[in-house]
């Protein structure tokens, strides 16, 4: 068969977890649960972000790219995994195959992204509290939104421009959903300058990600050994440790993601099940951290909830 009937082959076959018959049902229910957890929690985080006036601030609009990124990265992962399960299908056409894997690398580049914005918000308001309106005003705020969907999809589109070029000489991929990683493997052909742009993407990511972050709390640490009031020196370690929880478990499941496609010997289920807690961990921890964690959006939630239980 040549390389053009290949190319039309339209359907590819996931390669599914190793389950007894009598517990997929147990797992589809526990999935589904957490699945439904996530989506209203998110909801909730976003509604609130909208109609309440009182979180119409610099802070929460950053922050409300981070529940629609999750619901973006969740949604386009668990149900089709879960469908398979039940089903036992594990197939899917290519087309949308390349549009799960885009997604799914949007979302892991949008967290990164949105958590560096989130701690440059945060060290303006520690560090420059009298000048924190003047330097974060809406149209700072916008470019501010812009850039981190803008270079997230930049860089994915340059990924997967490269990507989809290739003829494609087999049809299974070894994953239960799609990534780049996965569909580059379905290639007999060189894959050298795409893994070259990979490893050049996941760079720009963390480099841009993590220096951002790195300056914001160090500045956010040095304020807090120089200010004599204890609620100010809580207040700012309380802001650290909610995002940097966050950025570790992502960062530590991530990377293992990355590097257990460069090395045969791990587990083919732990390298799937490491894979997808990339996608469930952040959305089901950030709605808690930054719901629950946040005094006012937690007291925001606490009286919608008084109102509508006692009007």
């Amino acid at each position: 068969m040549d390389n053009k009937s290949f190319w039309l082959i339209s359907d590819l076959t996931l390669d599914p977890f190793l389950i007894p018959a009598g517990g997929k049902y147990a797992i589809f229910l526990f999935g589904v649960t957490v699945y439904v957890f996530i989506v209203v929690c998110n909801l909730i985080l976003l509604l609130l972000i909208i109609l309440k006036k009182n979180l119409h601030k610099p802070m929460y609009f950053i922050l409300f790219s981070l529940p629609l990124n999750d619901l973006i990265g969740i949604s386009t992962m668990l149900p089709k995994v879960l469908s398979d399960i039940v089903t036992e299908t594990n197939r899917v056409q290519y087309p949308l195959c390349v549009l799960q894997a885009f997604l799914l690398h949007m979302y892991g580049g949008g967290i990164l992204f949105i958590l560096a914005a989130m701690s440059f918000d945060r060290y303006v308001a520690i560090c420059m509290p009298l000048r924190y309106n003047s330097v974060m005003t809406p149209r700072v705020l916008i470019c501010i939104i812009a850039v981190v969907w803008g270079l997230d999809f930049a860089l994915i589109v340059l990924l997967f421009s490269l990507q989809t070029r290739l003829p494609r000489c087999r049809s299974a991929i070894m994953n239960v959903f799609c990534d780049n990683p996965s569909l580059l493997k379905l290639t007999c052909e060189s894959t050298t300058v795409n893994n070259i742009i990979g490893l050049f993407n996941t760079a720009i990511m963390q480099a841009v990600s993590l220096s951002i972050q790195a300056f914001s709390y160090a500045k956010i640490l040095l304020a807090c050994l120089l200010t004599s009031r204890p609620e100010a020196k809580m207040k700012a370690v309380n802001t650290c440790v909610a995002q940097l929880v966050i950025l570790i478990i992502f960062e530590i499941v991530g990377m293992f993601t990355i590097l257990s496609h460069r090395f045969r010997n791990i587990s083919s289920d732990l390298q799937k099940i490491m894979g997808m807690l990339i996608f469930v961990i952040p959305p089901l921890l950030n709605p808690i951290v930054y719901g629950l964690y946040t005094s006012e959006i937690r007291n925001t939630l606490l009286t919608v909830l008084r109102t509508k239980v006692t009007p």
